[in-house]
Parts: structure tokens; C-alpha cells; sequence
């Protein structure tokens, strides 16, 4: 029995039971009416396609700019171009993929413009953050290379306090450190221990700094004073002696003790540096430039200069500061040219180029820092204010000066009584230091 419609093929849609396959069966479909498209616009001949009727077989060819439909149906062809870009173009052209856009063609939306504001703050932090970072480090690692060995809380009957602050610079004669032959480079000798080479008093007053210098030579009274490493003490005994017979003595400590009793300016602290570390610090610096106003020689010292501006390395500037027999006036002459030394190279290292480079700022650190010995209550600031006081002396700002001198007692220099009470005086008030030594 038959359930489908009447009038429809039962053969259509059927199974067969015929060995054979069913025959191809028409099926019926609706055509749809072509719609009506506007005329293209005439397009001018182009040479590289052949004039007259399109080929028979093949992809029909295809009008710039068109679609080709089919009753209003695309064909699914195209003329080969790269979408959004003109006929014969190429990505990145005029109208293609990241170039500009072109006529009737919608250009790429732009992206926001930078926010350079934004960028330069953050730029700001990030670059004030490495400073701070390597200002801290580096504080920490130069404050813990600072040897902090003397004690001046050991130092009895102290002057009073007074409004500059006092710093005793000492240059002693310590081979530490140094193998036989840099001891031979440098005319140090091989002496055991160490003495004071130089000793100098360097006041910074609001009024202006000061520089005295201490003849090694001068007469002075030692005092009454505690064993910096007994701790027992021991009266004064009136003896007179050469000031650096006190350091010999009894170290640092007493002579602190001695400078003060017989000036009666009290020293906040103390800064002494061995021979090693100050020719390392020259050369750490790439020299130091100096004007040598007439030129001199001592075999002793191993000092062979010629007068006029000249760059010293490490040898020869240990050799200037230590060189007395060539002179006349010997230590006093001697003084007058440490003093000249000390205050230029405080000048050269306290500044921008060296203090802002890294490549100047740790071998100087390094060199200096290994073999200065400070009191136990000296800090880097405090080490930073002594080197800009010697360079304001350098640059004018200040007075530098030798102990004034009234005469010799049995080869040692006399220190004017008078003029030294006066000096102190303007020191410990903070006044313009007027008077002068020799």
C-alpha cells in the first residue's frame, strides 16, 4: 500500500528492491529571478589584458574594483588583490594593511599617543632609586672599612668645647703593609713602628677654615696623662721634648693630650694616615696637579722636581711632602709644603667628577679608607667635612699657616706664647683668625 501523496513518483525517495540502483531522478527546485544591477562604470582599456570577448574557458576575467556576480550571486571569484589594497598594490601601500588609508578605503584606527609625562615619572623613580640604593651601599661599605682605633675618651683634662670644629690630621711614617720593595720605590726605609711624619691642626669655623701646622721639631711640655693601653697614670714630670717624641711615647691618645695642653684648643677629632695609603690615594686619582715654584732635590726623600705646573703620582708626591734637607728653613719649609699639598688634593677629590664617578670615587675609598685610622666617634660625614674645609683653604677660603715660632731651645722650635693664645682664642669664638704664623 502506497501512504505517500498522489500525484508524486512513488519511485522518488524509495528504497528499491531491485538489484540494480535506482536511475537519476530530477529534483525540483525554484530559480530566482536575476535582480536588476546598476551599470558598471566603463573601465579603460588595460595593457596587460587582451581586448575583445572574454576566453571561453577558464576564470572569466574580472573588473578592477567590481565583484563578479551571477544574477546577483558571487561567483567566488576576486581579481587576486590583497584586500584594502589598490589595484597592483602591496601590504603596507597606500590603502593596505598598516599604510594610510585611501580614497573611499577606512584607514586602521590610530593608537593612543604615548603619555611621555607618565614615562619621564616613571623614569625619574626608577633612576632616584638606583641613586639612593648605591648611596646607601656605598656608605655602608666605606663605613665599614673605616678603621676606628683611637679613643678619646682616654684623654684626661680636656679644654673646654669651642664653636669650630677641630680635626689633628697626623702623616705617619707606618710601612704597613708594604713589601720590601715598594718600602725601596718609596725611600721609606725599614724602620720598625711608626712616628708622626706630620702633624697638622685644621679648624672649620663658619668664620673661615684654618690650617696650622705643627713642626714636628716644636718644644712642648708632655703632660700628665692616662696609658692608653695600661690605663695607669702618669704625672707630669715638666719634660720638655719634640712634639713627636709624644706619639712615640704613647700613641695617638697622648699626643692629643700633649697638642692640647700646650695650646689650650680642644681636638674633636683625629684623622692619621700611613705612607702606603697616601701615595694610593694619589694614584688612585690619576695624580694630583701641583705649581712647584722652584724645583729641588734630596736623595733622602727621592724627591727630583723642576720648578712649574706639574701632575705628581703617588712616589712623588710622598717624596714633596717629605723632603726637609733641601731647604734652609728644614721643617718649617717642609710644613708650608704638606700644607700646600694636602689642601690640592682635597681640592681635586672633593669634586663632582670624582665624587659622582664610580670608576674614581671606590679606588680612592678603597685606597684611602684601608689605612686611615680615625677616633671612635668620627664618621664619614665628619671625614667629608674635613676634606672640604682643606679645600675651601685651597681655594682661598681660609687662612694656612705654621705655628708661630719665637725661637729655638736646644735645636727644637719655641712657639710664640702670646701670638698662640690669641690664635686659639679666635678659633675657640669662632672668629677671623688675624694672626699669623711663620
Amino acid at each position: 500500500m502506497n501512504d505517500w501523496p498522489e500525484g508524486r513518483d512513488d519511485a522518488y525517495g524509495r528504497g528499491s528492491a531491485q538489484p540494480q540502483p535506482e536511475g537519476v531522478q530530477r529534483m525540483r527546485h525554484i530559480r530566482r529571478q536575476p535582480q536588476q544591477q546598476p551599470p558598471l562604470p566603463a573601465q579603460p582599456p588595460r595593457p596587460d589584458r587582451p581586448a575583445g570577448p572574454p576566453p571561453a574557458y577558464g576564470v572569466p576575467p574580472q573588473q578592477a574594483g567590481s565583484h563578479d556576480t551571477y544574477g546577483g550571486y558571487d561567483s567566488g571569484y576576486n581579481t587576486g588583490q590583497v584586500y584594502g589594497a589598490p589595484s597592483g598594490g602591496a601590504p603596507g601601500g597606500p590603502g593596505g594593511p598598516g599604510g594610510p588609508a585611501g580614497p573611499g578605503r577606512p584607514g586602521r584606527a590610530p593608537g593612543p599617543a604615548p603619555d611621555w609625562r607618565k614615562r619621564i615619572k616613571v623614569g625619574s623613580i626608577v633612576l632616584v632609586s638606583a641613586l639612593v640604593v648605591t648611596t646607601v651601599t656605598t656608605y655602608f661599605w666605606a663605613d665599614s672599612k673605616v678603621r676606628r682605633e683611637v679613643d678619646l675618651s682616654k684623654v684626661i683634662e680636656r679644654p673646654k668645647e669651642g664653636d669650630c670644629t677641630t680635626y689633628l690630621i697626623v702623616g705617619s711614617d707606618s710601612r704597613e703593609g708594604m713589601s720590601a720593595e715598594e718600602k725601596k720605590k718609596l725611600h721609606t726605609g725599614s724602620a720598625e713602628g711608626k712616628r708622626t711624619d706630620s702633624m697638622m691642626i685644621l679648624a672649620k669655623c663658619s668664620s673661615g677654615n684654618t690650617m696650622i701646622s705643627l713642626p714636628r721639631d716644636s718644644d712642648v711640655e708632655i703632660p700628665s696623662f692616662v696609658g692608653s693601653q695600661s690605663g695607669k697614670k702618669f704625672p707630669a714630670q715638666g719634660r720638655r721634648v719634640k712634639l713627636n717624641a709624644a706619639y712615640a711615647e704613647d700613641g695617638p691618645e697622648l699626643l692629643v693630650r700633649t697638642v692640647e695642653h700646650n695650646t689650650g684648643l680642644r681636638i674633636d677629632h683625629y684623622a692619621e694616615i700611613g705612607f702606603a695609603g697616601f701615595a694610593n690615594i694619589v694614584d688612585a686619582l690619576g695624580g694630583v696637579e701641583l705649581n712647584i715654584e722652584e724645583g729641588f732635590k734630596d736623595e733622602k726623600s727621592g724627591a727630583d722636581f723642576k720648578a712649574g705646573k706639574q701632575t705628581l703620582n703617588g712616589e712623588q708626591s710622598l717624596a714633596f711632602v717629605r723632603t726637609r734637607y733641601a731647604f734652609a728653613e728644614s721643617d718649617l719649609q717642609r710644613t708650608k709644603n704638606q700644607q700646600k699639598f694636602l689642601s690640592a688634593l682635597a681640592s681635586q677629590a672633593a669634586t663632582p667628577s670624582t665624587i659622582l664617578n664610580p670608576f674614581s670615587l671606590y679606588p680612592m675609598l678603597g685606597a684611602g679608607l684601608d689605612t686611615l685610622i680615625v677616633d671612635k666617634d668620627m664618621g664619614l660625614y665628619d671625614m667629608g667635612q674635613m676634606f672640604f674645609a682643606m679645600k675651601g683653604v685651597n681655594g682661598g677660603d681660609g687662612v694656612s699657616m705654621n705655628m708661630p715660632i719665637s725661637g729655638q731651645r736646644g735645636g727644637n722650635l719655641v712657639w710664640d706664647k702670646a701670638k698662640v693664645q690669641q690664635l686659639v682664642k679666635q678659633i675657640q669664638n669662632d672668629e677671623k683668625v688675624t694672626v699669623r704664623g711663620n
